[in-house]
């Protein structure tokens, strides 16, 4: 097998390990085992642990992004429906694993962004984009007349990337998506309500 299709399993097959099970507590020989490929490929591909570590949340981000393109950045859609649909869709992916994986933005978060300056600084970034799409979708619901015309439109976009991985955080605990039910709940029914 070529060097790029070997590179190209251990990221995918590495991001549902690390995704499952942490990413500390996930070795790499995990990875290369999942990715069923000899233990040397990792080092051929990736400087350090570190190094695949910030591959995977890109990988995880391109995904995420296309899902905030498909919802808070689409303008064909009424604003506050496209808040709506990404939440849920949120959920759903969540879901998938009973809960149980998380967003593997929390989890790295809450367990590598002590130890490595680099992966913290990714996820700064990730949230910071995360944030202004929220933000680009709000400011579109107070110019259609769907939210209060003094919506501190930034503000909010804040409270909701937080809300929202704090809601991410305990449905994974609890193993139950109603944290996020609540947290749409409040978001529609007081934070947004025109």
């Amino acid at each position: 097998m070529s060097k790029i299709s070997n590179r190209d399993k251990i990221l995918t097959e590495g991001l549902k390990v690390v995704h499952e099970r942490g990413f500390s507590n996930a070795s790499v020989r995990d990875i290369v085992q999942a990715a069923g490929v000899p233990q040397g490929s990792f080092t051929n591909h990736f400087v350090s642990k570190e190094a695949f570590g910030l591959e995977i949340l890109d990988i995880y981000f391109a995904n995420g992004f296309a899902l905030i393109r498909e919802t808070l950045l689409n303008d064909d859609l009424p604003p506050l429906r496209r808040m709506q649909d990404y939440v849920e869709a949120n959920k759903d992916r969540l879901n998938e694993s009973g809960m149980r994986n998380g967003c593997l933005f929390g989890n790295f978060t809450a367990e590598a962004s002590d130890h490595s300056e680099a992966i913290r600084t990714r996820l700064v970034e990730i949230f910071g984009e995360v944030q202004d799409a929220v933000a680009y979708c709000l400011k579109a619901a107070r110019a259609a007349g769907e939210v209060s015309p003094t919506l501190d439109c930034d503000e909010v976009a804040g409270f909701f990337v937080s809300s929202l991985q704090g809601a991410n955080l305990l449905a994974k605990a609890l193993r139950s998506p109603a944290p996020i039910e609540r947290f749409k709940h409040v978001l529609f029914s007081t934070v947004l309500r025109g």
